[in-house]
């Protein structure tokens, strides 16, 4: 009698189920689902920015904890107590009472309950707009929100997080319009700042370490109390803005650079904000070439750029051509953050044939591509580059603004697109692997489940696999997804609820 068909001496139980066959007998069931992948060990979320992951409602709680006042009419956080309080104006620390103005604050910052109207017409400029009404408690409460965004990861079993921050970027404004750029000559630029960057760098880790001291007081990490996002290890992207002038832009860049290289903390850079705004679109080129110049200054630095998020409702067919492609060839970006308009650029074949040569991983947003850009199922590049052969990997985007967590991500990939547990194991993989933290990889050539020489005892360290993970970062948090995996799927085909 086969082992499948095995049954017990009182013939009332069936041999243990396969993991696979646990996650199809739950696939259809959106409960028993949810239950199974809020529970599944998720590698990385490397598409995050710590400023849109925080929820409204949490928002709302520091700014009644500073003394702050709340805008009815602009629906926003003020930076200021109240000075005439009434209906237009609210302490912040009275919207408890006041139920119905506090429904409407958490819809204007996030995308709550989002339906368009005329005077918001649609989830792009909704969700765009949200970062300006919660903008005034960010700076005092940067730690609440790398503190609130590790305990969301932990919960979510996600082993690392790679979050988008953009310290001292102040300055950094600053200083690049106090040097005026002139066309592309960005050598002369780079020598302008030079004197300045020092110190920008060194606001910028200040800023970082301030907000991690404040972190690890709210998690009480390191006392027996610790909550369990101290166990989630964390690293930085630097965040600069493309929508200003190009100095400004220019001087973050380099700045940001600079930082990267000085502090071990920031593992690359990113650009950000709305890719179909006037200036973005307009400077898109230019900024590639940015990269470009200063990849030979600052050797090293990883980059994972947002490119392709744009539809054709957003912006002229002629701005969908190139974006991704001149974010690999000309910035060397060996990320892509969203990638919707691939299928629309210039020869998409040969582009996406690159990208699975050159091993460059995409960051899927199925969530944030939905509320912003409508773009959604059978709409989404997502089976295009499966079947491309682009490596890919879930994320979040602006978890807190869109009401959710990489769960849901997962949930959402493994329901529109018919995802086999072991799709969503590579998923899951292939974020860590990606992931910019130091080290070789547990993997050879990129190929998740086909361990080094070195590793190919697990779930037991052999001494040359315990001497190889002691030289890498990356293959330690590899290693420990697979035990967590191993631990998972013990568990899971055990248990009656998914049986």
């Amino acid at each position: 009698m086969g082992a499948a068909t095995l049954l017990s001496v009182s013939g009332a139980h069936a041999a243990t189920p396969s993991i696979s066959e646990v996650y199809n007998h739950v696939q259809n069931d959106p409960v028993r689902l949810n239950m199974f992948l809020r529970a599944f060990p998720k590698g990385a979320d490397l598409h995050n920015h710590l400023v849109g992951a925080i929820y409204a409602e949490n928002m709302l709680d520091w700014a009644a904890r500073d003394n702050l006042c709340v805008s009815l009419k602009e629906k926003r956080i003020l930076d200021h107590a109240c000075t005439h309080p009434g209906d237009e104006e609210v302490p912040a620390a009275e919207l408890s009472h006041h139920a119905d103005a506090e429904n409407v604050l958490i819809d204007a910052l996030s995308m709550r309950d989002f339906v368009p109207s005329s005077g918001d017409a649609s989830g792009h400029d909704h969700f765009f707009a949200t970062f300006a009404r919660f903008g005034a408690i960010e700076d005092a409460h940067a730690g609440d929100m790398l503190a609130e965004a590790r305990d969301r990861a932990a919960r979510d079993h996600v082993t690392y997080l790679e979050l988008m921050i953009s310290p001292g970027i102040g300055p950094m404004i600053g200083a690049g319009f106090h040097h005026p750029l002139k066309g592309d000559d960005l050598p002369t630029a780079h020598q302008a700042l030079m004197p300045e960057v020092p110190a920008l760098v060194q606001k910028a880790r200040a800023e970082t370490d301030q907000m991690e001291a404040q972190a690890k007081n709210v998690l009480k990490c390191g006392t027996p109390q610790a909550h369990p996002g101290c166990a989630v290890t964390v690293r930085y992207l630097f965040q600069t803005l493309r929508t200003l002038p190009p100095q400004a832009v220019y001087a973050q860049l380099d700045a940001g650079y600079a930082t990267v290289k000085a502090d071990p903390r920031f593992v690359g850079l990113n650009i950000v904000a709305p890719e179909d705004d006037p200036t973005a679109m307009r400077d898109y080129d230019l900024h590639m070439r940015m990269f470009h110049f200063l990849n030979g200054v600052y050797p090293s630095v990883k980059l994972s750029l947002h490119a392709g998020e744009l539809t054709t409702g957003l912006v002229p067919t002629d701005g969908l051509r190139h974006h991704i492609r001149a974010a690999i060839d000309v910035a060397g970006a060996s990320r892509i953050g969203h990638g919707v308009d691939v299928a629309l650029e210039d020869d998409p074949a040969s582009l996406l044939a690159e990208m699975a040569r050159l091993h460059v991983m995409v960051e899927v947003n199925l969530t944030s591509n939905d509320e912003i850009l409508g773009i959604k199922g059978a709409a989404h590049p997502f089976p295009l580059y499966r079947r491309a052969g682009v490596p890919m990997a879930l994320s979040t985007d602006d978890e807190g603004v869109s009401r959710g967590d990489l769960t849901q991500e997962y949930v959402r990939a493994a329901q529109t697109y018919n995802l086999s547990y072991a799709d969503l194991k590579t998923l899951s993989r292939t974020g860590l692997e990606y992931a910019f933290v130091p080290g070789e990889s547990l993997w050879t050539d990129h190929q998740p489940g086909q361990f080094v020489s070195a590793c190919r005892t697990l779930p037991v360290a052999s001494a040359s696999c315990t001497t190889f993970l002691k030289s890498s970062e990356k293959a330690r948090l590899q290693w420990a997804l697979e035990q967590r995996f191993g631990t998972f799927e013990a568990t899971v085909t055990h248990e009656g609820l998914y049986q």
